[in-house]
């Protein structure tokens, strides 16, 4: 299951509480993380993180940890480090922020295509409020235009949107929003007549997506069909036509597109056929293709990697490591292989990162491993020794010296140290 979800807003609100657990019962188990992003300028980012983190956890009945990716100048660990959680991460949410800053600071970096790889390889990709601005291929500079005073204009988004489904359209959240009360808020804070007008500005084949507060757009990569759900609605818009969609409505991609580049009449504006709103027939099931390619080498070393460090076997993800790297030196020939090479890169550094963290596991001090164990030991035989039973005191430290523990009794009372196993 491939899942691209948009949410206009109130992400960590409780109306948005059933579509999370909706989203995260058909996402399944594996690693489920924040990305910090789009609010990493703010002073308070390590509340927001923290909220974030207890409502998943409370409210949605989901642990999920935070890829730290404030700055796009971070060390150069700590990128790779937060890549390698998002290669790792079935499940990905980005939200509330300034969409501007996202993009100056995803822009040019491994985050786009390790956001566009969790939801290639069957995961989750959540995105709300400024980070959903980004993923279309015009964005909106929100704070500049509302807050700054800035003249309207686009700025260029990532158009992951367009990346995964083929919907060519500009993400507009908030799209309800009535916060002005006596000025118009709506549309992200543009009002009609900003909207309008950037609205000309866009090529004949992108429209307006727009997601109300408190509502979702679920696009299932896999069926290519997009299902409403919270409690507003979604906009389809092009050039001043709008159709609107209600929670429950369901229909596919090529429609969306339709709706997105034709021009409806104003009596079809708030319809959805009939036939859209009904399950999509089937598909017959594709024929299992055994071409080789760098795309499936790279995906066999992931499961090999995966499975090797579950059990913390080195040798195994070594192995995996190595069979990774001499795959993508095979194929570095083909010209044909250019985005599954970059893929395939980003793999083996998450492969090495992760190694490191076994090995920083294994190179803990001994006595950290074994500490707590020997002086449990030691209490037992100093009890034995004030109640003068020499027989078990005796029989405990001989215990510990066939185990490699040398224990050491002097004036400042009892000591040992680690030797080679008797």
């Amino acid at each position: 299951m491939s899942l691209l979800v948009i949410m206009g807003s109130g992400e960590t609100a409780p109306a948005m509480v059933k579509t999370h657990r909706e989203v995260f019962s058909r996402t399944g188990s594996g690693p489920a993380v924040v990305l910090d992003t789009p609010f990493g300028f703010q002073l308070n980012a390590d509340e927001l993180v923290a909220r974030a983190r207890a409502y998943f956890a409370e409210s949605v009945g989901r642990e999920v940890q935070v890829v730290p990716w404030r700055r796009a100048d971070e060390p150069l660990m700590a990128r790779e480090q937060a890549l390698a959680q998002l290669a790792q991460a079935r499940w990905v949410f980005a939200g509330p922020g300034s969409p501007t800053y996202a993009l100056r600071h995803w822009r040019g970096t491994g985050v786009p295509d390790a956001l566009a790889d969790v939801a290639t390889r069957g995961g989750t990709l959540v995105i709300g409020s400024a980070a959903a601005v980004t993923l279309g291929t015009h964005a909106i500079p929100v704070y500049e235009i509302y807050k700054a005073g800035d003249e309207p204009g686009w700025v260029a988004g990532l158009d992951l949107l367009g990346r995964l489904t083929g919907v060519r359209a500009a993400v507009i959240p908030h799209y309800d929003n009535a916060e002005g009360g006596s000025h118009d808020t709506r549309f992200c804070y543009l009002g009609e007549p900003r909207l309008a007008r950037l609205e000309a500005e866009l090529p004949a084949d992108v429209g307006v997506l727009g997601i109300d507060e408190h509502t979702a757009l679920l696009l299932d990569l896999t069926a290519r069909t997009a299902t409403v759900s919270g409690v507003g609605r979604v906009t389809v818009r092009r050039r001043g036509t709008s159709h609107l969609l209600s929670p429950g409505d369901h229909l596919t991609f090529a429609d969306l597109t339709a709706m997105l580049g034709e021009d409806t009449p104003q009596s079809e504006l708030s319809v959805v056929p009939q036939h859209l709103s009904s399950e999509p027939e089937p598909e017959p099931e594709p024929e299992p293709d055994s071409t080789p390619s760098l795309e499936r080498a790279a995906g066999a070393a992931r499961e090999s990697f995966d499975r090797a460090f579950e059990t913390r076997d080195v040798d195994g993800c070594v192995r995996a490591v190595l069979d990774l790297e001499q795959a993508v030196h095979d194929w570095s020939a083909d010209t044909l292989q250019g985005a599954a090479t970059s893929s395939a890169r980003r793999l083996l550094r998450s492969m090495v990162v992760r190694i490191g963290q076994l090995a920083q596991d294994g190179a803990r001090d001994p006595r950290d491993v074994v500490g707590g164990y020997v002086e449990l030991l030691l209490q037992v035989r100093e009890s034995a020794r004030a109640a003068k039973d020499f027989a078990t005191a005796d029989a405990v430290r001989a215990g510990l010296a066939q185990a490699g523990v040398e224990v050491r009794d002097g004036s400042d009372g009892t000591d040992w140290l680690l030797t080679s196993p008797r």
